[in-house]
């Protein structure tokens, strides 16, 4: 069963590039656990906006619960908690 995400991700105050940085190394692994980024696009957060905001497939649950569990995303922990300030994930159906 196919997994669509939406996710939302707010950048740290002056970390805006940090951010992109971070999600341009964790993104890249998505290919090898069945996934894929439909859509990315960036806002310049005025009003409490979120940085960036994604739309990524996965081909199963099993291959977004590998990529979650990726030891190489998972070690890049601090460099994530210093450029992102919240993360939000809401599972869709595109239409």
């Amino acid at each position: 069963m196919t997994v669509q995400l939406c996710v939302l991700l707010w950048a740290r105050a002056g970390a805006a590039e940090a951010l992109v940085a971070y999600e341009d190394k964790v993104l890249a692994l998505l290919g090898e656990h069945g996934g894929r980024v439909l859509q990315r696009a960036r806002t310049n957060g005025a009003e409490g906006a979120p940085t960036e905001v994604q739309l990524i497939e996965f081909a199963s649950q099993a291959g977004y619960d590998g990529f979650m569990a990726d030891e190489r995303r998972t070690a890049l922990a601090g460099e994530r908690d210093a450029a992102i300030a919240r993360t939000d994930i809401h599972p869709v159906e595109l239409v």
